[in-house]
């Protein structure tokens, strides 16, 4: 059966770090490309990052540029994001997608709020 589990989401305070976890099962993260997507309450779904399917190579949302880093565990077949200097505005529910597979997370649910 083809999955993502996501796992790390939280409450945690502005200018602090998360790091969210999407684990794979029944197919191999680094034969596609994957990404991390967000949808806060009342918007639609958008993009955060993406790390592409050999190379490595990543990109960002411009609002996480500098700030989340998407990175991925090959023996682990797990793909992170790391959240550091977390904004009010990142407050959302995450989502891994594995568009190859076209497979979605759960999702797990980010609050950022002192």
């Amino acid at each position: 059966q083809v999955q993502l589990v996501e796992s790390g989401g939280g409450l945690v305070q502005p200018g602090g770090s998360l790091r969210l976890s999407c684990a794979a099962s029944g197919f191999t993260l680094r034969n596609g490309a994957m990404s991390w997507y967000r949808q806060a309450p009342g918007k639609q779904r958008e993009l955060v990052a993406i790390i592409a399917r050999t190379t490595g190579v990543t990109n960002y949302a411009d609002s996480v540029k500098g700030r989340f880093t998407i990175s991925r565990d090959d023996p682990k077949n797990t793909l992170y994001l790391q959240m550091n200097s977390l904004k009010p505005e990142d407050t959302a529910v995450y989502y891994c997608h594995a568009p190859g597979f076209g497979v979605w997370g759960q999702g797990t649910q980010v609050t950022v709020s002192s």
